[in-house]
């Protein structure tokens, strides 16, 4: 399994969700492919232990801001960190997106470049899971 994570959006970007896709990689053996802005993703990944063969990074060269209209980031942010990430999927590259960024941009990115399957209107959003120690990692 191949998970894109959209390295650039959120509050936080780059530390909390390089950080998150490593852990992955270490946790469930899964290939994690980080999108974002490349020279500065790999600077992060220096600080840090894991299993290079399951490391992916795809440059892109925009950002969706948090308080960007959906409408324009699907228009206009064609290289962005979200959309490439989706576009991986729609490539057969990666299997599922994850994105800590601006939600309604996902949404609409995946509804447009990936389609929706028949008699489903959008696309599925999930929220953290508590662990076994009910707690959320």
């Amino acid at each position: 399994m191949a998970i894109a994570v959209d390295a650039m959006g959120g509050d936080r970007p780059l530390t909390v969700q390089v950080e998150a896709a490593v852990e992955a990689v270490k946790d469930f053996g899964i290939e994690v492919i980080i999108v974002g802005a490349e020279a500065q993703i790999n600077e992060q990944l220096k600080q840090y232990s894991y299993d290079q063969q399951n490391v992916r990074v795809v440059n892109s060269t925009e950002i969706v801001e948090m308080n960007e209209s959906p409408a324009t980031a699907l228009r206009q942010k064609k290289d962005s960190s979200i959309r490439v990430a989706i576009d991986l999927v729609k490539a057969g590259e990666a299997d599922a997106v994850i994105s800590a960024g601006n939600t309604g941009a996902l949404m609409a990115m995946s509804k447009v470049v990936l389609r929706t399957l028949s008699n489903i209107d959008r696309p599925a959003l999930i929220a953290p899971l508590p662990t076994i120690n009910n707690k959320i990692r």
